[in-house]
Order: C-alpha cells, then sequence, then structure tokens
C-alpha cells in the first residue's frame, strides 16, 4: 500500500513510519512542516530507504497539499500532524487552534476531493485514520473510572479542546460527505525520540545535568503510560484492519501518579549512571506549582481494541521505562542536538 503520514517527524510519526519500514512493505510519504517539535534525525536510520519520501508542507496549505496528495496517490492516509504540549498550548493557543483545528479542516477537504476522484474499486478501500488523545475526555474523578469510546468530550486545556476540534470534523466528514475516517486516542506516550521538554525525558536530562526534577503540585496526577512502539503498532493495526467511522481507544495498561514515574527513573539512573557517594537522583525532585487546568488522571478502557483486533501492548511500564532510560544515556548527542537547537539550523541550512 501507499500510506501518507502527516507529522512524521514528530515523536509518534517518526516511530510509525520506523514501523511501516520495518514491518511492512508500504511505500511511504511523510509529509511535516517541521517545526520545533519536527526533527529528521529521528527518521536517519531509514532516511534512506526506497520506500520512504518526505516533503516539507504546512497541511494548512491547500493548494501545496493538494499537488502532493494527487501525486501521491495514497490508499491511507494517517494524520498524526498537531501541536501536542499542554503548556505551550496555555500559553499560546493560537498555534494549536490554526494546526489542529484548521489544518485538519483542510486537509479533509483535500482527501475528501482526492477520494471522490477515485475509481471504485480503489475508493472502497481508501481509508483516514485519525490519531488523537485521551486529553479530549477530561479527566476521571473516580479510582477505578476508565474512559471508553463513549465517554463524553471535556477538554481542559486549550490543545486538548483544539483536539476534541478536530476529532468532531472528522466524525462530521464521515457522517456528512461519507469519507471512510477512523479515530483513535491514545494514553500517554513515552520512548525513544521523545522531544526532552516532556516529563519522561526532561526528568532523564536534567537528572543526568545535575538539575532540579520539577514535578507539578503534589506529583499525584495519575497517567495511563504507553510504549511509543506499541502505539504504532496498534495505528497499523486500526489502519488497515479497523470498520470504518469507529473510534479505538489506545492504552498502555499502565496507570501511573508523576510522582512514581519520576522517582522510577530515579532509581534506574541510580542503576544505570550511579552518582558518586551513593547519592540518589531523586534528591533533585521538586515540587513546582501545578500547571492551571490540571487534569488529575487519565485512564484508558482498551478493551475494545484489543476484542476487536487483538491488539495489546508488549511492553509494560517497567519494561518500557528501562529501554527509554537506556536508549537516552545511549544517544545523548541527539538529545544535546535537540536542547540547543543545532538540528534545526542545520535543516535550515539544508532548505536554503
Amino acid at each position: 500500500m501507499r500510506v501518507l503520514v502527516t507529522g512524521g517527524a514528530g515523536f509518534i510519526g517518526s516511530a510509525v513510519i520506523r514501523y511501516l519500514i520495518e514491518h511492512t512493505s508500504d511505500i511511504i510519504l511523510n509529509i511535516d512542516k517541521l517545526t520545533y517539535a519536527g526533527n529528521l534525525e529521528s527518521l536517519s536510520d531509514i532516511e534512506n530507504n526506497t520506500r520512504y519520501s518526505f516533503q516539507q508542507l504546512d497541511i494548512c496549505d491547500a493548494e501545496t497539499l493538494n499537488k502532493v496528495i494527487m501525486g501521491f496517490k495514497p490508499d491511507i492516509v494517517m494524520h498524526l500532524a498537531a501541536e501536542s504540549h499542554v503548556d505551550r498550548s496555555i500559553d499560546g493557543p493560537a498555534a494549536f487552534i490554526q494546526t489542529n483545528i484548521v489544518g485538519t479542516y483542510t486537509l479533509l477537504e483535500v482527501v475528501r476531493q482526492y477520494w471522490l476522484s477515485l475509481q471504485e474499486d480503489t475508493k472502497a478501500t481508501f481509508r483516514f485514520h485519525h490519531i488523537s488523545t485521551d486529553e479530549v475526555y477530561g479527566d476521571l474523578d473516580g479510582t477505578t473510572d476508565l474512559f471508553t469510546e463513549t465517554t463524553a468530550y471535556a477538554p481542559s486545556s486549550p490543545y486538548s479542546a483544539s483536539k476534541a476540534s478536530s476529532d468532531h470534523l472528522v466524525r462530521a466528514w464521515y457522517r456528512t460527505y461519507g469519507l471512510p475516517i477512523l479515530i483513535t486516542n491514545c494514553s500517554n506516550n513515552y520512548g525513544p525520540y521523545h522531544f526532552p521538554e516532556k516529563l519522561i525525558p526532561l526528568v532523564i536530562l536534567n537528572a543526568l545535568e545535575g538539575k532540579t526534577l520539577p514535578v507539578y503540585g503534589n506529583g499525584q496526577q495519575i497517567r495511563d503510560w504507553l510504549y511509543v512502539e506499541d502505539h504504532a503498532r496498534a495505528l497499523y493495526c486500526v489502519a488497515t484492519r479497523g470498520q470504518i467511522g469507529e473510534t479505538y481507544n489506545i492504552g498502555g495498561h499502565n496507570e501511573k501518579q508523576n510522582i512514581e514515574v519520576v522517582q522510577t527513573i530515579c532509581a534506574l539512573l541510580d542503576e544505570l549512571k550511579p552518582l558518586p557517594e551513593q547519592k540518589s537522583y531523586s534528591s533533585l525532585i521538586r515540587f513546582v506549582t501545578d500547571r492551571p487546568g490540571h487534569d488529575l488522571r487519565y485512564a484508558i478502557d482498551a478493551s475494545k481494541i484489543a476484542n476487536e483486533l487483538n491488539w495489546t501492548p508488549q511492553e509494560t511500564f517497567e519494561t518500557g521505562l528501562r529501554k527509554t532510560v537506556e536508549w537516552y544515556l545511549n544517544h545523548l548527542s541527539w538529545c544535546r542536538r535537540v536542547q540547543d537547537g543545532s538540528y534545526q539550523r542545520e535543516r535550515l541550512g539544508r532548505q536554503l
């Protein structure tokens, strides 16, 4: 098949592309605007593969998007392009509205016109897969409640509100125009190539540099953690075998308080990169003022994708986090290039 991936230079998008190259014979086109979080170095291992190509493109640019899609002729579109950092959405929501809502609308319209142009046999097998987040559901009050595919939306941040809006647009294009869509809502991802401002890589890198490890509030917020390679496998499963018009929640079955996550990272670093004099990295933990509108608990019921598509995560939190910490310890040069912005400067140089 021919698979177009939007946002393929991002954390999850690059994991999807690496999975497609390594585990399928599909032909992949990656389109990405290359904002601060887009890093082509995450694809360096496969960038010369003959089944992979890249086009720098803003999904809000309808004219160029149309030319690219009409030229590539995808069988599947996997839409991952999004602004995704909650703190950034609080400081500057406009970019989230533009990319996540206007960009998704633009993509839907271009894809719809492409889909209408297809021959009936190709048209019948085409799929548009929209990748979203569990944050659209808001948070959970109880300790045993779970998000299901029918949980009402109650977003708390500009980020989650923009993703909820994009979900609604995708469903509307299915109901109104018949565009064959699929939607997935995932829990917190972690793993290799994660942008360093996110919790797990931030804690790892701060600890290695002897900096404080900031934890919001009292650290009791609960998240369900999903190893990114498990997520990539789930996304391809849904894109190829999911029921058109359906939503699938993807979770890691790993609910952890934020403070537990930080403490576990510290314990792994104590083992793998011990400090002198038997000091522990946990001494660097500091509690800081909580984020505005901070959701207390997310937890996903992933039974639908397990029962209907036979997908379950392969990694536990313990095995996945150990792999993640070891990856960062072995790829500190990649991290430094992201932190100092040199990956962006080289990218700009290639464009000039």
